[in-house]
């Protein structure tokens, strides 16, 4: 029989485990504003294969908390369908490749492309202060390595390298770590490639909001796995459902599923196909740029500000003192409210000229508009299968994972 009895849990043993279970972003910014939420209620019995050891949601969260994996290597497929177009050309526009511009191995504009599409990584990990990741290409690879204090990226197609110093909280981070944090740190830039890091940011707050069960086992990659399944309970989300499959030896998420409430297929599946939980060779987080290649030095203003912006959002609450943003609502049905720059947009308010916007910008933004109005006046709603955004005529933007009606009834109840 398959481990799916429910979870019963006092709050401080669950709060305890998910604080050390959360660490990572999502790679859809409004998901941290709706994510949270972990009720856990009943699941009915169900067969699986493999046949596992019955679990609860509380202990398989604790069981995935208290991992203590630092180390691994694989190949992870990640596949995302927003329901957008690709953006590849819109980070060409806003970010070019090469040149003058910039470098072509520069993790900022690189990285973006895994918001869309489908692509394999190889991925590897020695404690928290040693990773990298490889997105594999038909006839070239892209690599981001951190190392210690440097991280370096390398474009083979262009012979591009990037070079820049760890973030000094990155370093704090795994210094203080150490074989306690039951996870590797994630790489200076933040971007999450695992299921690990996907699974955690989801588990990352707890309310009524949410169920969590154990919905049958699996395998991934080889390895026997359970399935935990977490659930909106509220209604108006765009998230259907996300299912993590949890390794049942080391508790290290080995896939993560996020399903729209939309249906159909899904809209981020990431997951291992290939894993090995041993020591890395040393040789894997080494790197010289090669002969001839074009080496650009990273800025660390840019950092600065990126650390600084990060101290004053902070989850709900921090969100709330950001100046020019309210969050109506909580949980999964959350919107945030902006203001324009310098307050409502009026009489006096330029718009932006044809010129101004890149070509695959407003292709994006013409494919997705669609007008609506309420009580609040006027506006665009862009859709995609995950978060929606609406834009008022008077100058503000709502955004969430919802649903377009309740953008709509989030704007309506902020007039």
């Amino acid at each position: 029989m398959a481990p799916n009895d429910s979870a019963q849990t006092t709050d401080g043993n669950f709060a305890a485990g998910r604080r050390k279970a959360a660490r990572y972003l999502v790679p859809v910014a409004v998901a941290g504003v709706a994510a949270a939420t972990i009720g856990l209620v009943p699941a009915l019995a169900d067969s699986g294969d493999p046949d596992l050891p019955k679990i609860t949601a509380q202990q398989l969260v604790e069981k995935m908390a208290a991992s203590d994996t630092q180390q691994f290597s694989g190949n992870v497929k990640i596949s995302t369908d927003l329901g957008i177009p690709s953006l590849g050309g819109i980070a060409d526009s806003l970010a070019p490749r090469g040149g003058d511009e910039g470098s072509s191995a520069d993790p900022q504009a690189r990285l973006m492309e895994l918001a869309s599409g489908t692509h394999t990584l190889r991925v590897a990990a020695d404690g928290p202060d040693k990773q990298r990741v490889s997105v594999m290409g038909d006839a070239a690879e892209y690599s981001l390595i951190h190392n210690g204090g440097e991280v370096w990226a390398y474009d083979s197609a262009s012979n591009e390298a990037f070079h820049t110093k760890a973030p000094a909280e990155a370093k704090d981070s795994a210094k203080d770590s150490g074989k306690d944090s039951g996870r590797p740190e994630k790489l200076p830039e933040g971007v999450p490639t695992t299921p690990k890091e996907l699974a955690e940011e989801v588990l990352k707050a707890a309310d009524d909001t949410t169920s969590v069960t154990v919905d049958g086992t699996t395998q991934v990659a080889g390895r026997d796995a359970y399935q935990l399944l977490v659930e909106p309970k509220q209604s108006g989300s765009t998230v259907g459902s996300v299912r993590v499959a949890v390794d049942a030896q080391n508790g290290v998420p080995l896939k993560f599923t996020l399903t729209p409430s939309s249906g159909g297929k899904a809209a981020i599946d990431v997951g291992f196909t290939k894993v090995d939980f041993g020591k890395p060779s040393a040789d894997t987080f080494t790197f010289t740029p090669p002969k001839g290649a074009k080496v650009t030095e990273g800025d660390d203003e840019p950092k600065a500000r990126e650390k600084d912006f990060g101290k004053d959002f902070k989850g709900e609450e921090g969100l709330k003192d950001f100046e020019g943003l309210n969050v109506i609502g909580k949980g999964w049905t959350s919107v945030a409210e902006i203001s324009s720059p310098g307050g409502e947009a009026g009489a006096g308010s330029e718009a932006p000229e044809a010129g101004d916007v890149p070509p695959q910008a407003q292709q994006f933004m013409d494919a997705l508009g669609d007008k609506v109005s309420g009580e609040f006046g006027s506006g665009t709603v862009f859709e995609t299968r995950l978060v929606n955004a609406l834009m008022t005529d008077d100058g503000k933007v709502y955004v969430g994972a919802v649903t377009k009606d309740a953008l709509v009834r989030a704007a309506d109840a902020a007039k």
